[in-house]
């Protein structure tokens, strides 16, 4: 069932996308550009290698000795002594799923 989204939320939306066209255009200019300006994985150091593969599971570091494939780092605010934080504790597991899910 596919739920429709509220007027206010569809015309505040557009009102963004327009108001940051321009600025989106840069910023996706730049990302493009930097794609290939990225460190390979082939041409790491063995340390730098060997700390990506350090925390991996076995089936990560099948993917990872195959040098093809996209990697993303995870920063996330989680703290167990901050109970504001505690919704934050299962977006690293949820975030890997997804990226996983895309073949990187």
């Amino acid at each position: 069932m596919k739920v429709a989204m509220k007027q206010e939320i569809v015309d505040i939306t557009e009102r963004i996308i327009a108001r940051s066209a321009a600025t989106r255009k840069d910023y996706l200019a730049k990302i493009e550009s930097a794609k290939s300006n990225t460190v390979h994985r082939a041409s790491l150091s063995c340390g730098n290698l060997a700390h990506g593969f350090a925390a991996c599971n076995k089936e990560d570091k099948q993917a990872i000795k195959g040098l093809n494939h996209s990697d993303i780092a995870i920063v996330s605010a989680y703290n167990d002594m901050l109970s504001a934080h505690q919704p934050y504790e299962t977006y690293p597991q949820i975030i890997k799923e997804a990226v996983k899910s895309t073949g990187a």
